[in-house]
């Protein structure tokens, strides 16, 4: 086609024909493209994403977000201005240059359109059940990662005018310079395999790891990152590879398995801890979640003495019911018809070492809730109960002298003139 305008341009004037019918044939292609683009920015686009919206308006969103069809649209572009300049221009520098930019123009826009392909599925991903703990993000950067080096080695080779193998071949030479500079994309995808493949972490998931002062849910799992909103409303970075070469905890199984674990001890003072009378013993009957422990525990202790004769006589002989021992009974029968505690799970009240500060009474057991604010709710109304529970068994809870009581030795109530 140039050369036709060429020779026709030659009839008016031989010295600027060259120039003038170059010149003619980059305005007719510039021209297309220009009514091209009008014709799918201003006409096609808006038809379409009116039509998309009708049916449904978070599929538009999505392509809006995505810019999809946008990028399809200038893909078209380089398509047309590569046919043309195949078409109207004959074989040359121009027609290289040309040529080679739009195949430029195609590749880039090609890999942007594939981006927003992926940006696309992986939000239909997270709206799914199946795949919405899974760390897309990071699969999918790992994807655009792999997909950018390959279209750039393309375009390279593109450029230069030699075959995407050569590239390759050369690459080898380079792998640790890539492997420096990449170093922490490459930890990462490899973190990300492992942490997918092992169902390690999720998001939504509740994430625990000190040495990065991660306490909360896991909102971004990224090729190089995973961001952690804690608990105070900070949110924390942590390296991706991390979570392989570090320790953490996820309570996303406790989450899943209906109970919070209460772990909780109270220390009791040993020296209000004897046997108990039987007025003591009496008293405590009364109350409907002891009286089988008593009944059984007196029938037990009777039988033993009852075999000791004479030397029944004797206190170091005989069994007896203690205070402590009876206390513990009566709140392992509380949490067991608390309604709150989960009746599938361990319910246990045990003993601890003694220490200095007394004797630890550990409540161990399972909330049948795993939210944050019940959980505290029920474990304080077990604890509410018990420490009002006590002078009933005539226990007294161990607690450090506080300034009061000093004060108390030295002034005694019935001396202080107050």
């Amino acid at each position: 086609m140039q050369q036709q305008l060429l020779t026709w341009i030659r009839q008016f004037n031989e010295e600027y024909a060259q120039v003038a019918s170059l010149l003619l044939v980059l305005a007719i292609i510039f021209l297309v493209a220009i009514i091209l683009h009008f014709i799918l920015h201003r006409l096609v686009l808006p038809k379409i994403s009116k039509a998309i919206s009708q049916y449904d308006q978070k599929w538009q969103l999505s392509l809006e977000i995505n810019k999809l069809f946008s990028r399809f649209a200038f893909l078209i572009q380089g398509i047309v201005v590569n046919i043309q300049a195949l078409v109207w221009m004959g074989s040359g520098k121009t027609q290289e240059i040309l040529t080679t930019s739009a195949q430029a123009w195609c590749l880039i826009f090609g890999l942007l359109m594939l981006f927003s392909i992926m940006d696309l599925c992986m939000q239909i991903m997270r709206n799914s059940s199946s795949f919405g703990r899974l760390p897309l993000k990071g699969i999918f950067q790992s994807l655009k990662l792999a997909a950018s080096v390959l279209i750039g080695i393309m375009i390279i080779s593109l450029l230069i005018g030699k075959s995407p193998l050569i590239l390759l071949s050369g690459l080898g030479a380079m792998t640790a310079v890539l492997m420096l500079v990449f170093k922490d994309p490459i930890m990462g995808l490899v973190a990300g395999i492992q942490l997918s493949a092992n169902n390690m972490i999720s998001l939504g998931d509740w994430l625990e790891m000190p040495k990065y002062g991660a306490d909360g849910a896991v909102i971004d799992i990224s090729l190089t990152t995973v961001k952690v909103r804690n608990w105070d409303n900070t949110v924390t970075t942590i390296p991706t590879y991390s979570l392989i070469s570090d320790s953490f905890k996820n309570w996303q199984a406790m989450t899943k398995s209906g109970g919070r674990r209460i772990k909780r001890s109270l220390a009791l003072d040993i020296n209000s801890i004897h046997f108990l009378d039987k007025k003591q013993i009496d008293n405590l009957e009364k109350a409907h979640l002891l009286a089988p422990y008593i009944k059984n525990k007196e029938s037990e202790i009777n039988q033993f003495n009852a075999t000791l004769g004479n030397e029944c006589q004797t206190p170091l002989n005989q069994r007896g019911m203690t205070n402590i021992g009876t206390f513990r009974a009566y709140v392992e029968a509380y949490l067991k018809n608390h309604p709150n505690v989960h009746k599938q799970m361990t319910i246990m009240v045990r003993q601890l070492a003694p220490t200095s500060d007394g004797l630890p009474i550990e409540i161990y057991a399972f909330t049948n809730t795993t939210v944050w604010v019940q959980y505290e709710a029920i474990q304080s109304d077990i604890f509410d109960h018990i420490f009002a529970i006590l002078p009933q068994f005539g226990l007294r809870v161990h607690q450090s002298p506080t300034g009061n009581d000093v004060r108390a030795l030295r002034f005694p109530v019935e001396n202080n003139p107050q």
